[in-house]
């Protein structure tokens, strides 16, 4: 059996570059170990800009109907007395979608699952093991086991994604390992169900807390998650029971009867801060957990793994289709792995202003902590670095790199539903003819050269090329000036 593209790992990072390579015709097999979607919640938070990569799959309004807002951000003392606040307004950001959405991680894997039956270009294949991963010059041979009959099975692909978490069968196949960024927290996570209202503010409270830091937020209609840090000798077996949680969600459901709280998940997690010191092995690539993990301070963990599969899938559609050349594969590392250690560092930059002890730490949350509302809850990303397909100077400021707004447009459109994926050009100018016919030639789409107020102010006086991923490929004060892909 060949195919195109195998994916190892059905997680939301898989089934979103399964979808999003099969938006573009290229047939992909994603093989999992699990029979079904793994029935316990994990990630619980994702911002406007993933929110924008479902959209473009046409799934916002089914994620919106699982997920709700989140009103913003406190940090509160071990008294939990407010030290800041950093409200958030519902309604949509520069992505078109509100800044900060919670819902709970088996509700979008169901709705990924049920978009991929849609797409014949797809085929998932659960209960089944990736045992072994080889390379020629010719593509890549996946040894797999049937986990039910034990049958043993090979596929060659041209291409392979590791989206298989954490423990990676591909990354270690490819001999690649995780560098320490020099953070490991023990931490207690806790899943709660129940119909009382807790008349709690609907927003993230963060406990600053070096004793015991805690995080509290509500997931869902009748959801809701703690985290708590563990203390040396502590583990999750001790806290298996109301009784024992009592006095740790006490203060924020004090007054609701036991029999009126479920226990979804207690488990413990450790926290930790690594990227994979290589993200690629010629036609093999690593996605998601396999390649990076992050503190979940500032809930971007999961949302990194998506980043990944928008970066990576239209590079490979174009390679397999042959409007791209092999050497665009660099560009996904060079990009990619940059921006999660930039944003590694910012979740261990806020996990420390929670849990540092001390007089230092005090410092860090009296006086350094409000100052960080701007990084906390602006929902803008560091832009890509320089790579063949990111054409900015070396010195000065470009808007290559950075995510063009999925701005509206004057006849009510958004950007993304004009671009539709497809390379781009946004200008302030009326295009010439000789203009117009380079555009057509490198296959881009004009959006209206007529653009909105939030368009216009975004690009100022000049044009710019986007790529499908809506990253900003090349800009400058002419389109004459621009480069293509």
């Amino acid at each position: 059996m060949r195919v195109p593209v195998v994916i190892v790992g059905a997680g939301p990072t898989g089934l979103t570059a399964a979808a999003l390579l099969g938006r573009y015709g290229v047939e992909c097999l994603v093989l999992e170990r699990w029979e079904s979607v793994y029935p316990q919640p994990r990630a619980v938070h994702l911002d406007d800009e993933v929110h924008r990569i479902l959209g473009r799959l046409g799934l916002a309004a089914e994620f919106a109907a699982i997920s709700r807002p989140c009103h913003g951000l406190r940090l509160l003392d071990p008294g939990l007395r407010v030290l800041a606040e950093f409200r958030r307004s519902p309604g949509g950001g520069r992505h078109g979608y509100p800044e900060a959405n919670m819902f709970d991680q088996p509700d979008l894997e169901h709705l990924l699952r049920a978009h991929l039956a849609t797409v014949g270009a797809v085929t998932l294949r659960g209960n089944t093991e990736v045992t072994g991963i080889r390379q020629d010059g010719t593509g890549v041979r996946v040894e797999v086991t049937d986990r039910g009959t034990g049958a043993r099975e090979t596929i060659d692909a041209d291409h392979v994604l590791g989206c298989d978490g954490a423990n990676s069968v591909v990354r270690t196949a490819i001999g690649a390992t995780m560098a320490d960024l020099k953070f490991d927290q023990r931490w207690l996570v806790v899943d709660i169900a129940t119909t009382a209202d807790l008349g709690q503010w609907e927003g993230v409270h963060q406990v600053c807390d070096p004793a015991r830091a805690a995080t509290y937020m509500r997931i869902g209609k009748t959801r809701y998650r703690w985290e708590f840090r563990l203390l040396p000798g502590e583990t999750a077996d001790g806290f298996h029971t109301l009784d024992r949680l009592h006095p740790l969600i006490a203060p924020w459901t004090g007054h609701v009867p036991a029999a009126e709280l479920e226990i979804v998940r207690v488990a413990e997690y450790t926290f930790r801060a690594r990227v994979a010191d290589r993200w690629r092995d010629r036609r093999v690539f690593l996605l998601g957990d396999a390649a990076h993990l992050t503190p979940p301070f500032i809930g971007q963990g999961m949302g990194a793994g998506l980043r990944d599969a928008v970066n990576l899938a239209w590079k490979v559609a174009g390679v397999l289709d042959g409007t791209l050349p092999e050497r665009v594969f660099a560009s996904y590392e060079a990009e990619r792995k940059p921006h999660a250690r930039a944003m590694i560092r910012r979740a261990v930059l806020i996990g420390r202003a929670m849990t540092e002890g001390g007089r230092f730490g005090d410092l860090i949350r009296r006086v350094v902590a409000p100052r960080l509302s701007g990084r906390v809850l602006d929902s803008a990303t560091p832009g890509l670095h320089r790579s063949d397909l990111v054409v900015r100077p070396r010195f000065g400021r470009s808007l290559a790199g950075r995510l063009c707004p999925n701005a509206l447009l004057d006849d009510g459109t958004r950007f993304d539903d004009v671009a539709g994926g497809r390379f781009a050009v946004v200008t302030t100018k009326t295009p010439s003819e000789t203009e117009r016919a380079a555009i057509r030639e490198s296959g881009a789409v004009l959006v209206p050269t007529r653009l909105s107020g939030e368009l216009r102010r975004w690009l100022r006086t000049g044009a710019a090329v986007v790529r499908p991923d809506g990253t900003v490929l090349s800009a400058g004060r002419r389109l004459s000036r621009c480069q293509y892909p």
